[in-house]
């Protein structure tokens, strides 16, 4: 799932954000509406996290909802 995808399905996708990173706050998953700069540095705020790391997990996390994805598109 490339970062448009996320972007676009934000409403479907912000619960498990707030699953994966239990510190945000429902404000700051608002704040960030899909968009991944602010998930970084929300991420870097909360966690104290180098932009790096914060990227890293990101990435990971994108991968993860990109197999729930393509898993639910398969079998819905």
């Amino acid at each position: 799932m490339n970062w448009d995808e996320v972007e676009g399905h934000w409403e479907q996708v912000k619960g498990k954000v707030r699953s994966q990173w239990g510190k945000l706050t429902e404000d700051d998953v608002e704040v960030v509406k899909g968009k991944r700069e602010e998930l970084l540095g929300i991420l870097q705020a909360r966690y104290g996290h180098a932009r790096a790391e914060a990227e890293r997990e990101v990435d990971s996390w994108a991968e993860q909802v990109k197999s729930l994805w393509a898993k639910n598109v398969k079998s819905g």
